[in-house]
């Protein structure tokens, strides 16, 4: 039986690749569970338990190989295998995300982005082209689609969802203010304004308000 990894330890994969990519930048080629600790500001128990989800990695009093652990997390994370998105909603989120292009970087190719407005489609976000909604299911029939992000307006995200689903996509970044749950899909919700709240709240603590 596969061992099932919890929400906790699967947030945390991106942090460690993060961290592990820039001390490869640096020319750190080998580091011990509890310098990574320091760095990351967790505990050398954390990162063990954390990689023993996974098999572990390293060696007792010889640390982890930088380079080595970063490749095995990004396998982990399936970053060796490339993926092709599409924005459905050409809107500011949008488009601000289609033109991020660390995310080709990484391995994530975003390769059209769709909307109704008249005023937008025909036109490009970078070299990126905006299409009309009526093109939808048939780009994704007629290309290989990982995933889709969605950045509509609340009153359009769930129909939108069911016809990105309908139409074959199996994963959702969804940025619409409304969470998405159908089943046979994975979906990521990002509530922009639940972040800025917990900001808000930990600036308030702060002050002893």
């Amino acid at each position: 039986m596969e061992k099932r990894v919890s929400e906790a330890v699967i947030r945390r994969l991106p942090r460690y690749y993060r961290y592990l990519k820039m001390l490869q930048g640096m020319g750190v080629e080998r580091i011990s569970s509890k310098s990574l600790g320091e760095i990351m500001e967790t505990t050398a128990s954390q990162i063990r338990q954390d990689f023993n989800c996974f098999g572990g990695f390293g060696q007792q009093g010889y640390g982890y190989h930088v380079g080595e652990l970063k490749n095995r997390i990004a396998e982990i994370i399936g970053l060796n295998k490339g993926y092709q998105i599409i924005v459905v909603g050409a809107g500011n989120i949008g488009q601000a995300l289609a033109g991020y292009r660390a995310f080709l970087q990484e391995g994530y190719e975003i390769t059209a982005l769709f909307d109704n407005d008249p005023h937008v489609v025909g036109g490009s976000v970078g070299d990126i082209p905006v299409l009309p909604m009526d093109d939808l299911e048939r780009f994704i029939q007629r290309n290989r689609v990982d995933i889709a992000i969605l950045t509509v307006p609340e009153q359009h995200a769930k129909a939108a969802a069911q016809l990105l689903c309908d139409a074959g996509i199996r994963a959702i970044w969804n940025f619409a203010p409304v969470d998405i749950t159908l089943e046979n899909l994975v979906c990521e919700n990002v509530q922009l304004t639940d972040g800025l709240m917990a900001l808000t709240y930990k600036l308030n603590a702060a002050n002893g308000q």
